[in-house]
Protein backbone atom coordinates (compact mmCIF):
# COMPACT_ATOMS: atom_id res chain seq x y z
CA UNK A 1 0.00 0.00 0.00
CA UNK A 2 1.36 3.00 -0.83
CA UNK A 3 2.51 5.65 1.86
CA UNK A 4 0.05 8.64 0.86
CA UNK A 5 -2.86 5.75 1.32
CA UNK A 6 -1.27 4.53 5.00
CA UNK A 7 -1.02 8.18 5.95
CA UNK A 8 -4.99 9.00 4.79
CA UNK A 9 -6.15 5.98 6.92
CA UNK A 10 -3.93 6.82 9.95
CA UNK A 11 -5.68 10.36 9.76
CA UNK A 12 -9.17 9.06 8.65
CA UNK A 13 -8.98 6.85 11.90
CA UNK A 14 -7.86 9.62 14.68
CA UNK A 15 -10.66 11.77 13.41
CA UNK A 16 -13.23 8.81 13.08
CA UNK A 17 -12.38 7.78 16.44
CA UNK A 18 -12.87 11.28 18.01
CA UNK A 19 -16.61 11.30 15.99
CA UNK A 20 -17.78 8.31 17.52
CA UNK A 21 -16.36 9.59 20.88
CA UNK A 22 -17.13 13.22 21.00
CA UNK A 23 -19.95 13.81 18.74
CA UNK A 24 -21.56 10.08 18.91
CA UNK A 25 -21.32 10.02 22.61
CA UNK A 26 -20.01 5.75 22.33
CA UNK A 27 -17.80 4.63 24.98
CA UNK A 28 -14.43 5.17 24.18
CA UNK A 29 -13.34 1.23 25.12
CA UNK A 30 -15.68 0.80 22.25
CA UNK A 31 -15.07 3.49 19.78
CA UNK A 32 -11.15 2.49 19.91
CA UNK A 33 -11.69 -1.32 19.44
CA UNK A 34 -14.17 -0.56 16.50
CA UNK A 35 -11.76 1.74 14.82
CA UNK A 36 -8.81 -0.71 15.70
CA UNK A 37 -10.56 -3.14 13.71
CA UNK A 38 -11.24 -1.28 10.86
CA UNK A 39 -7.55 0.24 10.48
CA UNK A 40 -6.49 -3.20 9.83
CA UNK A 41 -8.87 -4.18 7.45
CA UNK A 42 -8.14 -0.95 5.39
CA UNK A 43 -4.14 -1.52 5.64
CA UNK A 44 -4.87 -5.04 4.28
CA UNK A 45 -3.20 -6.59 7.81
CA UNK A 46 -3.96 -10.33 6.80
CA UNK A 47 -6.45 -11.57 8.48
CA UNK A 48 -5.03 -13.97 10.36
CA UNK A 49 -2.94 -11.55 12.12
CA UNK A 50 -5.47 -9.09 13.35
CA UNK A 51 -6.83 -10.79 16.46
CA UNK A 52 -3.53 -11.38 17.62
CA UNK A 53 -2.39 -7.99 16.91
CA UNK A 54 -5.03 -6.93 19.08
CA UNK A 55 -4.89 -9.27 21.52
CA UNK A 56 -0.94 -7.78 21.90
CA UNK A 57 -1.81 -4.47 22.19
CA UNK A 58 -4.41 -4.67 24.83
CA UNK A 59 -1.65 -7.58 26.69
CA UNK A 60 1.48 -4.67 26.21
CA UNK A 61 -0.43 -2.59 27.79
CA UNK A 62 -2.47 -3.68 30.58
CA UNK A 63 0.29 -6.42 31.72
CA UNK A 64 1.82 -3.29 33.97
CA UNK A 65 -0.75 -0.37 33.73
CA UNK A 66 -3.55 -2.94 35.53
CA UNK A 67 -1.50 -4.27 38.35
CA UNK A 68 -0.25 -0.74 38.69
CA UNK A 69 -3.66 1.17 39.07
CA UNK A 70 -5.37 -2.01 40.71
CA UNK A 71 -2.24 -1.94 43.58
CA UNK A 72 -2.02 2.58 43.42
CA UNK A 73 -5.86 2.47 43.72
CA UNK A 74 -6.06 0.44 46.88
CA UNK A 75 -3.46 2.37 48.39
CA UNK A 76 -4.87 5.46 47.87
CA UNK A 77 -8.24 4.37 49.16
CA UNK A 78 -6.64 3.39 52.22
CA UNK A 79 -4.96 6.55 52.57
CA UNK A 80 -8.36 8.17 51.85
CA UNK A 81 -10.30 5.92 54.12
CA UNK A 82 -7.95 6.72 57.22
CA UNK A 83 -8.32 10.90 56.86
CA UNK A 84 -4.56 10.55 55.81
CA UNK A 85 -4.97 12.57 52.67
CA UNK A 86 -7.12 14.98 54.05
CA UNK A 87 -4.42 15.43 57.15
CA UNK A 88 -1.51 15.79 54.55
CA UNK A 89 -3.03 18.45 52.86
CA UNK A 90 -4.58 20.46 56.00
CA UNK A 91 -0.85 20.43 56.93
CA UNK A 92 0.54 21.74 53.94
CA UNK A 93 -1.24 24.42 53.24
CA UNK A 94 -0.79 25.61 56.65
CA UNK A 95 2.48 25.57 56.26
CA UNK A 96 2.59 27.08 52.69
CA UNK A 97 -0.56 28.72 52.39
CA UNK A 98 -3.27 28.57 49.83
CA UNK A 99 -1.01 30.33 47.00
CA UNK A 100 1.50 28.17 47.03
CA UNK A 101 0.46 24.28 47.35
CA UNK A 102 -0.42 24.32 43.29
CA UNK A 103 3.78 25.20 43.19
CA UNK A 104 4.45 23.30 45.58
CA UNK A 105 3.13 20.14 44.54
CA UNK A 106 4.26 20.55 40.78
CA UNK A 107 8.01 21.59 41.94
CA UNK A 108 7.45 17.93 44.33
CA UNK A 109 6.11 15.91 40.75
CA UNK A 110 9.18 17.22 38.88
CA UNK A 111 11.92 15.96 41.73
CA UNK A 112 9.26 12.32 41.89
CA UNK A 113 9.42 11.95 38.60
CA UNK A 114 12.93 11.88 37.79
CA UNK A 115 13.15 8.42 38.57
CA UNK A 116 9.44 7.21 38.49
CA UNK A 117 8.28 6.13 35.69
CA UNK A 118 4.98 8.66 34.49
CA UNK A 119 2.09 6.29 35.07
CA UNK A 120 3.37 4.93 38.59
CA UNK A 121 4.21 8.63 39.66
CA UNK A 122 0.87 10.07 39.04
CA UNK A 123 -0.98 6.74 40.14
CA UNK A 124 0.54 7.21 43.18
CA UNK A 125 -0.04 11.44 43.60
CA UNK A 126 -3.63 11.23 42.85
CA UNK A 127 -4.90 10.78 46.03
CA UNK A 128 -2.57 13.71 47.26
CA UNK A 129 -3.88 15.59 44.82
CA UNK A 130 -7.37 14.69 45.37
CA UNK A 131 -6.62 15.43 48.96
CA UNK A 132 -5.17 18.80 48.23
CA UNK A 133 -8.44 19.90 45.90
CA UNK A 134 -10.65 19.15 48.44
CA UNK A 135 -9.04 20.92 51.42
CA UNK A 136 -9.12 24.25 48.54
CA UNK A 137 -12.60 23.26 47.24
CA UNK A 138 -11.47 23.02 43.82
CA UNK A 139 -11.99 20.26 40.79
CA UNK A 140 -8.56 17.62 40.68
CA UNK A 141 -7.95 19.31 37.25
CA UNK A 142 -6.70 22.45 38.82
CA UNK A 143 -3.82 20.81 40.56
CA UNK A 144 -3.43 17.28 39.10
CA UNK A 145 -2.99 19.22 35.22
CA UNK A 146 0.29 21.30 35.80
CA UNK A 147 1.58 17.87 37.80
CA UNK A 148 0.68 15.25 34.93
CA UNK A 149 2.31 18.24 32.64
CA UNK A 150 5.48 18.49 34.27
CA UNK A 151 5.93 14.74 35.35
CA UNK A 152 5.40 13.35 31.73
CA UNK A 153 8.09 16.06 30.57
CA UNK A 154 10.67 14.59 32.80
CA UNK A 155 9.76 11.44 31.80
CA UNK A 156 10.52 12.01 28.17
CA UNK A 157 13.95 13.95 28.61
CA UNK A 158 15.47 12.78 32.18
CA UNK A 159 17.10 9.62 32.30
CA UNK A 160 16.90 6.41 33.62
CA UNK A 161 13.58 6.78 32.14
CA UNK A 162 13.26 3.98 29.39
CA UNK A 163 12.98 5.98 25.92
CA UNK A 164 15.64 8.45 26.44
CA UNK A 165 18.18 5.82 27.55
CA UNK A 166 17.28 3.83 24.95
CA UNK A 167 17.37 6.64 22.24
CA UNK A 168 20.67 7.80 24.00
CA UNK A 169 22.24 4.75 23.27
CA UNK A 170 21.25 4.07 19.93
CA UNK A 171 23.06 7.09 18.81
CA UNK A 172 25.67 6.82 20.99
CA UNK A 173 24.44 10.21 23.13
CA UNK A 174 26.00 10.88 26.36
CA UNK A 175 23.75 10.09 29.60
CA UNK A 176 25.30 12.62 31.73
CA UNK A 177 24.92 15.84 29.05
CA UNK A 178 21.39 14.91 28.54
CA UNK A 179 21.03 14.21 32.27
CA UNK A 180 22.22 17.78 32.62
CA UNK A 181 20.40 19.57 29.85
CA UNK A 182 17.02 17.82 30.37
CA UNK A 183 17.06 18.42 33.96
CA UNK A 184 18.04 22.37 33.40
CA UNK A 185 14.85 22.49 31.11
CA UNK A 186 12.59 20.87 32.74
CA UNK A 187 12.88 23.22 35.58
CA UNK A 188 11.64 25.99 33.97
CA UNK A 189 8.70 23.70 32.20
CA UNK A 190 7.57 23.10 36.04
CA UNK A 191 6.75 27.08 36.31
CA UNK A 192 4.97 27.11 32.39
CA UNK A 193 3.25 23.99 33.04
CA UNK A 194 1.71 26.01 36.34
CA UNK A 195 1.14 29.36 34.15
CA UNK A 196 -0.43 27.53 31.27
CA UNK A 197 -2.49 25.29 33.61
CA UNK A 198 -4.10 27.60 35.35
CA UNK A 199 -4.85 29.44 31.50
CA UNK A 200 -6.36 26.33 30.26
CA UNK A 201 -8.60 26.49 33.95
CA UNK A 202 -9.80 29.68 33.51
CA UNK A 203 -12.99 28.26 32.55
CA UNK A 204 -14.56 25.25 34.40
CA UNK A 205 -14.70 21.75 33.24
CA UNK A 206 -17.44 19.57 34.74
CA UNK A 207 -16.44 16.40 36.04
CA UNK A 208 -17.15 12.73 34.77
CA UNK A 209 -20.27 11.73 36.39
CA UNK A 210 -18.45 8.56 37.48
CA UNK A 211 -14.99 10.48 38.86
CA UNK A 212 -17.38 13.28 40.19
CA UNK A 213 -18.89 11.13 42.49
CA UNK A 214 -15.34 9.57 43.54
CA UNK A 215 -13.91 13.05 44.05
CA UNK A 216 -17.70 14.11 46.28
CA UNK A 217 -16.81 11.42 48.18
CA UNK A 218 -13.44 11.50 48.88
CA UNK A 219 -13.26 11.69 52.99
CA UNK A 220 -16.62 11.95 53.37
CA UNK A 221 -17.81 7.88 53.03
CA UNK A 222 -18.99 6.51 55.81
CA UNK A 223 -16.15 4.38 56.07
CA UNK A 224 -14.18 7.73 56.19
CA UNK A 225 -16.79 9.26 58.55
CA UNK A 226 -16.30 6.08 60.91
CA UNK A 227 -12.71 7.11 61.68
CA UNK A 228 -13.15 10.54 62.39
CA UNK A 229 -13.51 9.19 65.73
CA UNK A 230 -10.00 8.31 65.66
CA UNK A 231 -7.80 10.48 64.89
CA UNK A 232 -5.95 10.70 61.29
CA UNK A 233 -2.69 8.72 60.77
CA UNK A 234 0.22 11.44 61.06
CA UNK A 235 1.91 13.24 58.27
CA UNK A 236 4.71 11.40 58.42
CA UNK A 237 3.37 7.91 57.90
CA UNK A 238 1.35 9.37 55.05
CA UNK A 239 4.97 10.31 53.46
CA UNK A 240 6.41 7.40 54.27
CA UNK A 241 3.82 5.33 52.54
CA UNK A 242 4.60 8.03 48.97
CA UNK A 243 8.22 7.97 49.27
CA UNK A 244 8.98 4.06 50.50
CA UNK A 245 7.86 2.91 47.02
CA UNK A 246 9.35 5.84 45.45
CA UNK A 247 13.03 4.94 46.89
CA UNK A 248 12.51 1.57 46.02
CA UNK A 249 12.33 2.36 42.42
CA UNK A 250 14.77 5.28 42.75
CA UNK A 251 17.03 2.37 43.83
CA UNK A 252 16.22 -0.12 41.08
CA UNK A 253 16.64 2.55 38.46
CA UNK A 254 20.31 3.31 40.71
CA UNK A 255 21.49 0.01 40.26
CA UNK A 256 20.37 -0.25 36.34
CA UNK A 257 22.26 2.63 35.74
CA UNK A 258 25.56 1.94 37.94
CA UNK A 259 26.24 -1.39 37.96
CA UNK A 260 27.11 -3.65 35.03
CA UNK A 261 24.54 -6.23 33.22
CA UNK A 262 24.71 -9.90 35.15
CA UNK A 263 25.68 -8.19 38.45
CA UNK A 264 23.90 -10.02 41.44
CA UNK A 265 23.29 -6.63 43.40
CA UNK A 266 21.96 -5.07 39.95
CA UNK A 267 19.71 -7.98 39.56
CA UNK A 268 18.10 -7.64 43.19
CA UNK A 269 17.98 -3.84 43.18
CA UNK A 270 15.80 -4.63 39.85
CA UNK A 271 13.83 -7.01 41.33
CA UNK A 272 12.93 -4.59 45.05
CA UNK A 273 12.92 -1.60 42.37
CA UNK A 274 10.37 -2.76 39.91
CA UNK A 275 6.95 -0.72 40.01
CA UNK A 276 4.84 -3.58 40.91
CA UNK A 277 6.46 -4.71 43.94
CA UNK A 278 7.29 -1.44 45.23
CA UNK A 279 3.54 -0.82 44.92
CA UNK A 280 3.02 -4.08 46.97
CA UNK A 281 5.50 -3.35 49.87
CA UNK A 282 3.29 0.06 49.82
CA UNK A 283 0.07 -1.58 49.91
CA UNK A 284 1.18 -4.36 52.75
CA UNK A 285 2.23 -1.35 54.53
CA UNK A 286 -0.60 0.59 54.48
CA UNK A 287 -2.73 -2.13 55.90
CA UNK A 288 -0.12 -2.71 58.60
CA UNK A 289 0.36 0.74 59.88
CA UNK A 290 -3.35 2.41 58.75
CA UNK A 291 -5.50 -0.56 60.05
CA UNK A 292 -3.48 -0.69 63.23
CA UNK A 293 -4.22 3.11 63.40
CA UNK A 294 -7.89 2.67 62.65
CA UNK A 295 -8.40 -0.34 64.25
CA UNK A 296 -9.75 -2.26 61.36
CA UNK A 297 -10.09 -5.74 61.22
CA UNK A 298 -9.56 -7.88 58.11
CA UNK A 299 -12.58 -7.63 56.59
CA UNK A 300 -12.63 -3.91 57.02
CA UNK A 301 -9.35 -3.72 55.36
CA UNK A 302 -10.18 -6.32 52.60
CA UNK A 303 -13.83 -4.45 51.81
CA UNK A 304 -12.00 -0.81 51.64
CA UNK A 305 -9.45 -2.17 48.87
CA UNK A 306 -11.85 -4.02 47.40
CA UNK A 307 -14.05 -0.39 46.98
CA UNK A 308 -11.23 0.95 45.39
CA UNK A 309 -11.62 -1.55 42.26
CA UNK A 310 -15.34 -0.12 40.22
CA UNK A 311 -13.55 3.26 40.10
CA UNK A 312 -9.94 1.63 38.29
CA UNK A 313 -11.83 -1.11 36.19
CA UNK A 314 -12.77 2.20 33.49
CA UNK A 315 -9.25 3.44 33.78
CA UNK A 316 -7.74 -0.24 32.85
CA UNK A 317 -10.45 -1.17 30.25
CA UNK A 318 -10.20 2.09 28.48
CA UNK A 319 -5.94 2.30 28.59
CA UNK A 320 -5.82 -1.27 27.50
CA UNK A 321 -7.78 -0.37 24.64
CA UNK A 322 -5.72 2.55 23.54
CA UNK A 323 -2.91 -0.06 23.71
CA UNK A 324 -4.78 -1.85 21.04
CA UNK A 325 -5.40 1.31 18.90
CA UNK A 326 -1.93 1.87 19.12
CA UNK A 327 -0.26 -1.50 18.63
CA UNK A 328 -2.96 -0.97 15.09
CA UNK A 329 -1.05 1.80 13.86
CA UNK A 330 1.93 0.44 14.36
CA UNK A 331 1.59 -2.97 12.85
CA UNK A 332 0.11 -1.49 9.70
CA UNK A 333 3.05 -0.01 9.09
CA UNK A 334 1.42 3.73 8.77
CA UNK A 335 3.95 4.89 11.77
CA UNK A 336 6.93 4.16 9.60
CA UNK A 337 5.27 5.14 6.54
CA UNK A 338 4.82 8.94 8.20
CA UNK A 339 8.59 9.14 9.50
CA UNK A 340 9.75 8.32 6.26
CA UNK A 341 7.99 11.02 3.93
CA UNK A 342 9.53 13.13 6.91
CA UNK A 343 13.00 12.34 6.41
CA UNK A 344 12.67 13.23 2.88
CA UNK A 345 12.04 16.82 3.36
CA UNK A 346 15.88 16.94 4.50
CA UNK A 347 15.00 19.98 7.14
CA UNK A 348 17.84 21.13 9.54
CA UNK A 349 18.66 18.24 11.73
CA UNK A 350 17.41 19.29 14.98
CA UNK A 351 14.40 20.58 13.46
CA UNK A 352 13.83 17.59 11.93
CA UNK A 353 14.67 15.67 14.75
CA UNK A 354 11.99 17.32 16.67
CA UNK A 355 8.86 17.26 13.78
CA UNK A 356 10.01 13.62 13.27
CA UNK A 357 9.32 12.30 16.72
CA UNK A 358 6.37 14.56 17.55
CA UNK A 359 4.75 12.94 14.25
CA UNK A 360 5.65 9.29 15.42
CA UNK A 361 4.03 10.45 19.08
CA UNK A 362 0.65 11.14 16.90
CA UNK A 363 0.78 8.74 15.14
CA UNK A 364 1.04 5.51 17.90
CA UNK A 365 1.02 7.36 21.09
CA UNK A 366 3.83 6.03 22.71
CA UNK A 367 6.96 8.40 23.67
CA UNK A 368 8.99 5.84 23.90
CA UNK A 369 8.57 4.29 20.58
CA UNK A 370 8.67 7.81 19.19
CA UNK A 371 11.96 8.52 20.72
CA UNK A 372 13.74 5.24 19.56
CA UNK A 373 12.18 5.05 16.10
CA UNK A 374 13.27 8.40 16.04
CA UNK A 375 16.76 8.21 17.09
CA UNK A 376 17.21 4.69 14.61
CA UNK A 377 15.72 6.81 11.71
CA UNK A 378 18.32 10.02 12.38
CA UNK A 379 21.51 7.63 14.11
CA UNK A 380 23.36 7.43 10.64
CA UNK A 381 23.31 11.28 9.64
CA UNK A 382 24.33 12.28 13.70
CA UNK A 383 27.08 9.47 13.28
CA UNK A 384 27.98 11.21 10.19
CA UNK A 385 27.70 14.91 10.75
CA UNK A 386 30.75 15.45 12.98
CA UNK A 387 28.90 16.53 15.86
CA UNK A 388 30.11 17.11 19.66
CA UNK A 389 29.07 14.96 22.73
CA UNK A 390 26.77 18.08 23.83
CA UNK A 391 25.41 18.33 20.18
CA UNK A 392 24.53 15.17 19.97
CA UNK A 393 23.01 15.12 23.89
CA UNK A 394 20.85 18.21 22.30
CA UNK A 395 19.50 16.29 19.27
CA UNK A 396 18.30 13.43 21.20
CA UNK A 397 16.77 15.92 23.81
CA UNK A 398 15.22 17.31 21.01
CA UNK A 399 13.65 13.91 19.85
CA UNK A 400 12.34 13.46 23.65
CA UNK A 401 10.86 16.58 23.48
CA UNK A 402 9.15 16.28 20.28
CA UNK A 403 7.70 13.04 21.55
CA UNK A 404 5.73 15.12 25.06
CA UNK A 405 3.55 16.75 22.53
CA UNK A 406 0.30 15.83 21.11
CA UNK A 407 -1.03 13.49 23.60
CA UNK A 408 -4.09 12.22 23.25
CA UNK A 409 -6.91 9.30 22.23
CA UNK A 410 -3.82 6.63 21.24
CA UNK A 411 -1.82 7.09 24.14
CA UNK A 412 -2.49 5.38 27.28
CA UNK A 413 -0.92 8.03 29.27
CA UNK A 414 -4.44 10.36 27.80
CA UNK A 415 -6.71 7.70 29.17
CA UNK A 416 -5.20 7.88 33.11
CA UNK A 417 -5.27 11.32 33.21
CA UNK A 418 -8.50 12.22 32.12
CA UNK A 419 -9.91 9.61 33.82
CA UNK A 420 -8.27 10.56 37.17
CA UNK A 421 -8.92 14.05 36.34
CA UNK A 422 -12.58 13.23 35.63
CA UNK A 423 -12.18 15.06 31.79
CA UNK A 424 -14.09 14.23 29.18
CA UNK A 425 -12.56 13.08 25.47
CA UNK A 426 -13.26 16.85 24.48
CA UNK A 427 -11.64 18.24 27.47
CA UNK A 428 -8.92 16.29 27.14
CA UNK A 429 -8.32 17.12 24.42
CA UNK A 430 -8.32 21.38 24.92
CA UNK A 431 -6.69 20.54 28.13
CA UNK A 432 -3.77 17.88 28.49
CA UNK A 433 -3.24 17.60 24.53
CA UNK A 434 -2.66 21.29 24.65
CA UNK A 435 -0.20 21.45 27.94
CA UNK A 436 1.76 18.87 26.37
CA UNK A 437 2.32 19.95 23.23
CA UNK A 438 2.97 23.41 24.45
CA UNK A 439 5.65 22.04 26.93
CA UNK A 440 6.76 20.19 23.96
CA UNK A 441 7.06 23.03 21.66
CA UNK A 442 8.91 25.56 24.64
CA UNK A 443 11.45 22.67 25.46
CA UNK A 444 12.35 22.12 21.96
CA UNK A 445 13.02 26.51 21.73
CA UNK A 446 15.32 25.84 24.32
CA UNK A 447 17.07 23.27 23.43
CA UNK A 448 17.21 24.42 19.95
CA UNK A 449 18.45 28.15 21.27
CA UNK A 450 21.25 25.85 23.11
CA UNK A 451 21.95 24.26 19.78
CA UNK A 452 22.54 27.89 18.57
CA UNK A 453 25.02 28.71 21.34
CA UNK A 454 27.02 26.05 20.99
CA UNK A 455 27.10 25.86 17.14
Amino acid sequence: MSTLALLGIGAGSIGLLLLLIIRWQVHAFVAMMLVSFLVAFATGMPIGDIISTLIAGMGGTLGSVAILVALGSMLGRMIEVSGGAASLANRFTQLLGPTRVPMALTAAALVLAIPVFFDVGFIILVPIVYGFCKAAGVNPIKFGLPVAGIMLAAHVVVPPHPGIVGGAAIVKGDIGWITIIGLAICIPLAALSQVVSGWLNRKGYPLLPTTAEQFAAFGNSEDSAATKARSAPSVGTIMALILIPLALIMAGTTGATMLPKGDSLRNVLGFIGSPIFALMVAVGLAMFLLGRNQGWNRERTNAIMESALPPAATVILVTGAGGVFAKVLTASGIGAALSQSLTATHLPLILLAFIISLALRAAQGSATVAIITTCGLLADAMAGGGYSPLQVALLTVAIGFGSLGLSHVNDSGFWIVTRYLGLSVGDGLRTWTVLTTVLGLAGFALTALLWVAVA
